[in-house]
Formats: structure tokens, sequence, C-alpha cells
């Protein structure tokens, strides 16, 4: 894979891979799913991935629920060793 800092760029200006993106995605959603989580509207950010802003299109995490919001907290601080 591509390193995703790096963008195609053609006459018109930069690009971005959607494969480097939706990528990354997939990646991070096998990681929530591997701590029980899931955000249901995790994706790729629509609006940055179609325009040309000159860097890479946004992850948008979405909304989530209380109790998902707990247990991101959790295994964040899990990770982090505290």
């Amino acid at each position: 894979m591509r390193d995703p800092s790096q963008n195609a760029q053609d006459s018109e200006g930069v690009l971005h891979a959607p494969h480097d993106t939706t990528a990354h995605v997939e990646l991070l959603r096998a990681a929530l799913a591997a701590n029980g989580i899931t955000l249901p509207s995790l994706g790729v950010d629509l609006p940055t991935f179609a325009g040309t802003y000159g860097t890479p299109p946004l992850i948008a995490l979405g909304n989530c629920n209380e109790e998902t919001a707990r247990s991101l907290t959790a295994a964040l601080r899990r990770a982090a060793g505290q």
C-alpha cells in the first residue's frame, strides 16, 4: 500500500487514491471490532474525498451512543496503559 501521506498528482492537481482511504477505514473498523466497538457511521467523508483540497480525505468517525463512547474510551485507556 502506498504511503497515505503522499498524494498522486496529475495535470489538474492533487488526486486521492480511493483505495488508501478506504483501506484505512477498514483497518480502523477491524481494530475497533477487535475491541468490541462498532461505529455505525464510520466511513470516508465524501466532501473531502470528492474535493481537491490538496490534503488526503478525512475519515468520518460519525455519531455513536453513550455506551459506544464508553467502550471506546475504555479501549483507548487500556491501550495507553491507564
